[in-house]
């Protein structure tokens, strides 16, 4: 009988693995800074952002409220260190909301 080999892996290695080799990292962060976005800035905001994309290390935020965009414009910087932080790694560098 052969004998077996007992390595190990986590589960967290085995997907790590899985998302780079079938290229899936980008996805994954899109879809990671949309629920960060809407985990961090709370039921108010959220119901009033009607998009969240990630181009090109820029977060883009689509709001329908003039009023909620300019309160959050004053502090982007805040935000974005937040959410790069929540993230664990620094994906985003510019805040634009339009």
């Amino acid at each position: 009988m052969a004998k077996r080999e007992n390595d190990s892996f986590s589960i967290e290695d085995l997907m790590q693995l899985f998302i780079k080799e079938n290229k899936l990292t980008k996805g994954m962060q899109k879809m990671k800074i949309e629920e960060t976005w809407h985990k961090m800035m709370g039921q108010g905001v959220a119901t009033h952002t009607t998009s969240v994309k990630l181009q090109n290390k820029t977060l883009v935020i689509q709001l329908n409220s003039s009023v909620l965009r300019e309160e959050l414009s004053y502090g982007k910087d805040k935000i974005i260190k937040m959410m790069n932080e929540e993230i664990g790694e620094e994906i985003i560098s510019k805040l634009m909301l339009i």
